[in-house]
This record gives C-alpha cells, sequence and structure tokens, in this order.
C-alpha cells in the first residue's frame, strides 16, 4: 500500500481486527472459566459439566454474532470505500500502521488487512516507482552514490527524523549521496523481508537512470538484518546489487538477539505451565513473526521453519558470516558513562546489549568478525538516540567518506 489513506479503508482494517481480537477474547474468558469450574486435578461433577456445556452454548453464540457483525461491517466498508478519494496519509497515520505493523504486522499480511505497509522506496515519505524516468524526476539531480537506509521495528522511513536531525539527509548534503529510504512490515518475518529486499534492490539498481559509482546501507536495529539477510540471499541467487554494494552500517543491531523478547519468550513458558493463567498465555502469542526472530536474530528462513516460534528453545540459527566483499561496520549504543560493568553491557542502549551489537558471541563459531576499527561504542547513548546523536553523525561521515 502507498501512502495514502482512505477512510473507509482504514476503518475496514481496525474493523477487522477489533473483530479478531473480540474473538480471541473470548476464547480466552472461555478457557479461563473452564479452569475455575474444573479446579485443576479434582474429577468434574455432572453439575460442573453441564455448566461448561450451557456456558459453550453461550459463547458459541457470541462467536456467531461477532463474526455475523464483523462480516456486514467489513462489506459496507468495503462498498464504502470507492466513492472516497484516496489522499496524503498524515504522519500520525504512519507511525499507528508502523507500530501494528511491528506488533501485528504478519496477521495484516496473512488476513490482508488495508492497513499492511507493502515494502517500497521512498524519499519525503513518498513512495516512487522503479521505473528510470521516474527516479529522475524524484531526484532531479540523481547521482550514482546510493545511501539507502532501513529503519527498525515499528518504525517507518519518516522516523530518521528525530530532534530535526536525520541521518539520511545531512549524510546526502554532507557526503554528495543520493539518499534512498526503505520502508517495510516489520512484522513480517526477518527472512521475507530479506528476500523482498533482494528482490527490489536488484530492480533498483537496474532502474537506476546513470551508472553506479557507490552504494552503501546505513540499517538501525531490526534493519540491519533485514540488510544482512538481503545480502545472503541476493549472493545465493547471485544478483548484480550485491557486486554493487560497498559499505554495510549497523546502528544498534540485534545480531545475536534482543534480552526483550528473550524475556517474553520466558513469560511465555511461565503462563503457559500455571493453569490458571494459561488462558492469558494466547495473550502474548499476538506478536509478530519479526518480534520473534529478534529473540536470536534469525535471518534465514531454515532458522525458524518448522519450529514453534513461542516455544522454549536453544539457538538454531544457521550461522551467517559477515560478507567478505562488503565493508562491515557496527556502533552499539550504551546508557552508562563507561563500560564499566557487566550490567551495563548487557543493558546496552536499553534494548540491544553491547555484545550483540558489536556481533560478538559466546561461541566463537557465531561471532561475527568485524574489524576493530569499524566498531564503536557510543556512550550515554539510547536506542533511539543513535538516529540523532552528533557524535554517532561524525562516525558515520568519517566511515562513509573514506575510501
Amino acid at each position: 500500500m502507498s501512502n495514502k489513506k482512505n477512510i473507509p479503508s482504514d476503518l475496514q482494517g481496525i474493523a477487522r481486527i477489533l473483530t479478531d481480537a473480540s474473538l480471541g477474547i473470548t476464547d480466552i474468558v472461555q478457557a479461563m472459566q473452564k479452569q475455575i469450574v474444573h479446579p485443576f486435578f479434582l474429577p468434574s461433577t455432572p453439575v460442573q459439566k453441564g455448566i461448561t456445556n450451557i456456558s459453550g452454548f453461550v459463547f458459541n453464540n457470541i462467536r456467531w454474532s461477532t463474526r455475523f457483525f464483523g462480516t456486514g461491517l467489513d462489506k459496507i466498508l468495503g462498498q464504502l470505500a470507492i466513492y472516497f478519494k484516496e489522499t496524503d496519509s498524515t504522519p500520525e497515520r504512519e507511525i499507528f500502521r508502523a507500530v501494528l505493523n511491528g506488533v501485528i504486522g504478519d496477521y495484516l499480511e496473512e488476513t490482508k488487512n488495508p492497513l499492511q505497509i507493502k515494502m517500497g522506496f521512498r524519499k519525503n515519505q513518498k513512495e516512487f516507482s522503479l521505473h528510470p524516468e521516474i527516479i529522475k524526476r524524484v531526484y532531479p539531480k540523481v547521482n550514482g552514490k546510493i545511501l539507502l537506509l532501513i529503519h527498525g521495528s515499528c518504525m517507518n522511513d519518516a522516523l530518521w527524523k528525530r530532534k530535526d536531525h536525520d541521518h539520511g539527509i545531512t549524510l546526502s548534503n554532507a557526503l554528495g549521496k543520493t539518499t534512498v529510504y526503505l520502508n517495510y512490515n516489520s512484522g513480517r518475518h526477518i527472512s521475507d523481508n530479506g528476500q523482498a529486499l533482494n528482490n527490489q534492490l536488484e530492480s533498483l539498481i537496474k532502474n537506476w537512470p546513470v551508472p553506479i559509482e557507490d552504494f552503501t546501507i546505513l540499517a538501525h536495529s531490526m534493519g540491519g538484518l533485514v540488510a544482512r539477510s538481503a545480502v545472503y540471499y541476493g549472493k545465493e541467487s547471485k544478483k548484480s546489487w550485491t557486486k554493487k554494494l560497498k559499505k554495510m552500517i549497523f546502528l544498534g543491531t540485534p545480531h545475536h538477539g534482543a534480552p526483550l523478547e528473550q524475556a517474553g519468550n520466558y513469560l511465555d513458558l511461565l503462563l503457559e505451565t500455571i493453569p490458571y493463567t494459561k488462558p492469558f498465555a494466547r495473550l502474548g502469542k499476538i506478536r509478530s513473526a519479526g518480534v520473534t526472530d529478534l529473540r536470536f536474530g534469525n535471518l534465514i528462513t531454515e532458522d525458524w521453519e518448522e519450529i514453534d516460534r513461542f516455544k522454549l528453545e536453544s539457538d538454531h540459527r544457521k550461522t551467517i558470516p559477515l560478507p567478505k566483499s562488503i565493508s562491515c561496520y557496527s556502533i552499539a549504543g550504551i546508557i552508562s558513562k563507561e563500560k564499566s560493568s557487566l550490567t551495563n553491557e548487557w543493558l546496552g542502549d536499553k534494548m540491544v546489549p553491547v555484545k550483540s551489537a558489536l556481533g560478538e558471541h559466546k561461541d566463537p563459531r557465531r561471532k561475527l568478525k568485524f574489524k576493530k576499527k569499524n566498531t564503536w561504542i557510543a556512550y550515554e547513548h539510547s536506542h533511539v538516540d543513535l538516529l540523532s546523536s552528533k557524535e554517532v553523525f561524525e562516525k558515520l561521515v568519517e566511515w562513509i567518506g573514506e575510501d
């Protein structure tokens, strides 16, 4: 979907989410009621069984009514949509969609919800198609030095701008780059986005209106994993764009996972273990495939295929080294003034530990071999501070500008 809005279509998307949410809540309430009526480890009496049968009939009626109402509303809104013209979206709506896609983006894609985000390249928050003449109109001063920015989870291309600073714009001005922003559904599996980006980059490179001299990727958080996944699939399929890519720079990328999702996995186990909280475990399983991929930093389909992504499992990832033909750089944030303790290193930038961001791992085979000169720690920086920091910007100018 482009960055346009159609009020009935948006309402249709929200109505579908609310309908499915109502059905999910009904399931949770029924499961909870059953746990209460039938105490754990105690035999059930005929009266208890009768209560369950009657309540089952009531809950089924609630589900039928919800589906009936939801389907009817969906059809009405779908018919109304053709009478409304698409208008430019608002920043607030785009942020809402970005967060929504990050949390339940796989569900939005699976159900073909109008609120899902389709991957595309943008400038000034407007998507453009990959045709040489259109690219020339979008970039009147286009050159062969491409800088591609890839955002993180629950974000969009507009959120590269923070505190009146945008790395893309300032780097473009400082180094004479043509800056392109990627927007994508961060709730999809990282490998799915990686494969899609691989194909789209091939189209971008083939349709670029001038010869390409230099191609650099700057990625924040999950965006770094999407970039690495795209490179993997690009090299596997021998795509020409991978030969043009010279540098990849990662800002707070969880190369070996993020503690927040790892904690969520343990919470799933805890809720599943206790009989009276088991129904609520379904709530934790709402989170998207993209989010659960962040547990260990999955890059390819084999990392999650045929595996229950909510089950407590060890790290099954295939080891994907940094590509030798591409210069790779990484910046880790840390909220403290110094790398003074294990706690500070583990907290990192509040989202990603220092070791994960720098590709370090206790298993030598999994360690990403960044050159020491190509890594840097930004002290007193949170995860989002990496997007607006003067110090980070200066480091980016140094790295991107060097031959």
